[in-house]
């Protein structure tokens, strides 16, 4: 099993479109067992993937009362791919951790799992917190979505420094995120990291939220769902080099 996280800095970068479409890809396109875990209380994968309306506000019972993770995992309408639900009881996690003082909580929530999935990916709340610290030690990888913009940049900079100054060894994938190509400021940051994938701003991916589908389930030939396909490629990639 591995685990992908999907991590930024700041709110609003387009974390959760990424975490949804990527879970899809390792569902759909690499039939992987997959599980996506909403660990944002604002729970938006959990509203998209339609896994929300009826939680019941239980979701940190898993790091409160030793619910094994497996038992809130359910079914979504994409084969392959289930979903533990975020709430507001998550609004707590932080001090929950805190208050633990188990620093590898997390990993060995997600060594429970290894069984029963091949991809598990984590849709983090966003900061450096007590959640993001658990992230650090459990994740094979970090995604961080980075608009093309100098204040995102920067966050994405900040991240990379924080892992280096705490001996952190988990890799991280930029990804430039909410692209438009028209816009001088977006054009100027991708020819700065050439390499970063990047995914395309459209009003389709907006449509997910109507839907309450991922990207690939209802437009797979638009270019911003070939560009999450492409990025769910370079990730699986990245995690078979690293074996």
């Amino acid at each position: 099993m591995a685990t992908i996280a999907i991590y930024s800095l700041k709110g609003g970068v387009g974390k959760t479109t990424l975490a949804v479409n990527l879970a899809w890809a390792a569902a759909t396109l690499s039939s992987r067992r997959t599980l996506l875990w909403d660990l944002d209380p604002q729970a938006a994968s959990s509203f998209l993937l339609n896994g929300g309306e009826h939680a019941r506000k239980d979701a940190q019972a898993i790091f409160t009362r030793d619910v094994k993770p497996a038992k809130l995992a359910q079914p979504t309408a994409v084969a392959r791919l289930d979903l533990i639900a975020a709430d507001t009881s998550l609004r707590q996690l932080d001090r929950t951790f805190h208050e633990l003082d188990k620093k590898k909580r997390l990993a060995k929530l997600l060594g429970d799992l290894a069984a029963s999935y091949d991809r598990v990916l984590l849709d983090c709340p966003p900061g450096l917190t007590e959640t993001s610290e658990q992230v650090m030690r459990a994740a094979d990888l970090i995604v961080v979505p980075v608009i093309p913009s100098p204040l995102s940049i920067r966050a994405f900079a900040e991240v990379e420094h924080h892992l280096a100054q705490h001996g952190g060894k988990v890799p991280l994938l930029p990804v430039h995120s909410m692209v438009d190509r028209r816009r001088k400021l977006h054009a100027e940051a991708l020819a700065a990291h050439p390499d970063w994938p990047a995914i395309p701003m459209a009003s389709v991916v907006e449509s997910m939220g109507e839907r309450h589908q991922p990207l690939g389930a209802f437009a797979p030939r638009s270019p911003s769902a070939q560009a999450f396909a492409a990025l769910w490629q370079a990730i699986e990639r990245r995690l078979a080099s690293a074996r």
